[in-house]
């Protein structure tokens, strides 16, 4: 008894009659009537002085404080081999023996899971989420009234809840909380209490937080949550995916590295919004109804161009405009894009219809890597592969499902014209916070309606990684966020630590390529003398083969049309003259950047 008192022996001994009913951090009301049990059977049975074993009773359980840290490196990843074991061997797999070797690198998913949070805890700064809430209002990003859940929270499946906090909870560090009918607790976790305040400061009674059951730790005996997660930033997930081979590098699906937890790299279906432009673009480069200096579109109007200038591909690619991608889709086909998308490794359902093109149709991070990845590679797709081996009792190794061979779905040229216009997302575009990583990048960003999602799919020669960060239950952001300012900072984070100082490989030009001077305004070739033509890449055989009028040829046919009906001749109209020239650029054209 030198270690421990007569309260934390008789705590530890009621625990084997049910360990996940009577633990402490899941039911500390119901662990500690347990542990009084005991300690009455203790005094009955005169195994200690009735007065130790009603001070024993007195005392509080005193837990020491549940860090949260990164129990597991990857249990994202465990979770995956456990589930493909169970399909290999069944029941077996319970039992044990095997060893699993999974394609994670540990250096890349440690910078993952630290890029991801950094990122994360960089939001609940800025938007004021860290403790103590906002007294007798809603914490968290809704603007609007909130009320707290009315009902029974669910057992099963990954739900977020107003729930109404009832006081400090038993254990040091966590509150009381009221779920709907359910009276629950929660541990106020370092992620939003920098300060390591006390209940009491963190959260008044009355109230609300954003909560979700933490169900990978058991249920209630009445079969239901009791133990809850405070919920009021955004959660996020990254997967990293060596373009060459395939396998899962890093592999991340929230904050917090908790065994059982929702995986949101692999089951959180959202809206990548304008990441899914890179699809649209991608099937009119390969089946060559499309260019770099494609018109698809028009620029903002000004005082000196009020009809706006033509908008090339490259242009609205870089500056994510949505009319574009719209026009665009509406060009090539729907149907068409679907099929192409779903080659390119898109997974998910996605309707022919006009929406397809702002990215209305939802995906996992995982399958939007996985799409990315052809681009990087050369147009070959492959499926993404986690599991490398798996070694059974006596050193047998078991047979893995076999992996489909790959399948060309771009031809190099068209993968490599894509990759050269993703670049200018980058060095000039929506994603230029990436522009510090160096030349060999290529991505783009994707926001949804009211940004309730941020997403960045970038890639170099070798890396694929996309990122996505965004709340559970899909409540917007919030002002100023984006993709660009909450999934590009992880990226840029995560990829900086695995080049690990190295610069991006460049893109290596493959045969098939051209590179043609154009004319900025018009998307046509560049006019002879023009001081400050496009240096623009081709699939050979796309590029334009009408050159561009200087911008002084109307004005030189407007003066000979003058001089002849001062001679009593007919004017004349320039060729092809629709009405005042436009333009009015909102910055300077992107241009392709040398890789």
């Amino acid at each position: 008894m030198g270690e421990i008192s007569l309260a934390e022996a008789a705590l530890l001994a009621g625990l084997p009659k049910g360990p996940a009913v009577f633990s402490p951090r899941v039911d500390p009301g119901r662990a500690r009537r347990r542990r009084d049990e005991v300690l009455e059977q203790v005094r009955a049975k005169g195994f200690a002085p009735r007065e130790t074993v009603e001070q024993a009773i007195r005392s509080p359980i005193a837990l020491a404080p549940e860090v949260e840290t990164m129990a597991e490196l990857a249990p994202e990843a465990v979770g995956a081999a456990e589930r493909m074991l169970h399909d290999l061997v069944g029941q077996a797999a319970v039992r044990g023996g095997y060893t699993v070797t999974t394609t994670i690198d540990p250096g890349l998913q440690a910078a993952a899971r630290a890029a991801l949070r950094r990122s994360l805890d960089a939001y609940a700064e800025r938007h004021g989420l860290l403790g103590p809430p906002r007294k007798h209002a809603p914490a968290g990003p809704s603007a609007g009234k909130v009320e707290p859940f009315q009902g029974v929270p669910s057992a099963q499946g990954h739900h977020v809840y107003w729930a109404v906090v009832t006081g400090a909870g038993e254990a040091p560090g966590t509150l009381g909380l009221r779920v709907g009918s359910v009276a629950g607790r929660a541990r106020i976790p370092d992620r939003y209490n920098p300060k390591e305040l006390p209940a009491s400061a963190f959260a008044e009674p009355g109230q609300l937080l954003r909560v979700s059951p933490v169900l990978e730790r058991g249920l209630g005996a009445d079969g239901l949550p009791h133990e809850f997660r405070i919920e009021l930033g955004p959660q996020g997930a990254l997967v990293a995916i060596d373009a060459r081979s395939r396998e899962i590098r890093a592999l991340v699906g929230g904050y917090e590295a908790l065994r059982g937890a929702l995986d949101r790299a692999t089951s959180a279906r959202r809206q990548p919004g304008s990441a899914f432009k890179t699809f649209v673009y991608a099937q009119g480069i390969q089946s060559r109804r499309l260019t770099p200096a494609s018109v698809v579109g028009r620029t903002p109007a000004t005082a000196e161009h009020p009809d706006g200038l033509p908008l090339l591909l490259r242009d609205a690619v870089a500056r994510s405009v949505n009319e574009a991608a719209v026009a665009a889709l509406e060009q090539l086909g729907p149907e068409n894009v679907v099929s192409f998308a779903h080659a390119m490794g898109i997974q998910s359902r996605l309707g022919a219809d006009l929406s397809l093109a702002l990215g209305a149709y939802e995906v996992t991070p995982l399958e939007l890597a996985a799409a990315y990845a052809p681009l990087a590679a050369g147009g070959l797709y492959e499926p993404p592969t986690l599991i490398a081996k798996i070694v059974g009792q006596g050193g047998r190794s078991l047979e893995l499902p076999p992996r489909p061979p790959a399948r060309r779905v771009m031809d190099e040229a068209a993968a490599y014209v894509v990759t050269s216009v993703l670049t200018s997302v980058v060095q000039d575009g929506t994603g230029r916070q990436a522009r510090v990583l160096g030349p060999g990048v290529a991505g783009k960003t994707g926001t949804s309606n009211d940004a309730r999602d941020g997403w960045f799919a970038g890639y170099s020669a070798d890396l694929v990684c996309v990122v996505w960060i965004g709340y559970d239950d899909a409540v917007p952001l919030g002002r100023r966020e984006s993709g660009a300012t909450a999934a590009v900072p992880v990226f840029v984070d995560f990829m900086r630590q695995a080049r690990a100082g190295r610069p991006a490989p460049a893109f290596a030009a493959p045969p098939g390529i051209e590179r043609v001077a154009i004319d900025r305004e018009s998307g046509l070739r560049a006019y002879p003398a023009e001081l400050d033509p496009v240096d623009e890449v081709f699939v050979t055989g796309t590029a334009p083969t009408e050159v561009a009028e200087p911008p002084d040829a109307g004005a030189d046919v407007a003066a000979d049309a003058a001089a002849e009906a001062a001679e009593g001749g007919a004017p004349t109209r320039p060729a092809g003259d629709a009405g005042p020239s436009s333009g009015g650029d909102a910055g300077p054209r992107p241009e392709p950047p040398p890789f």
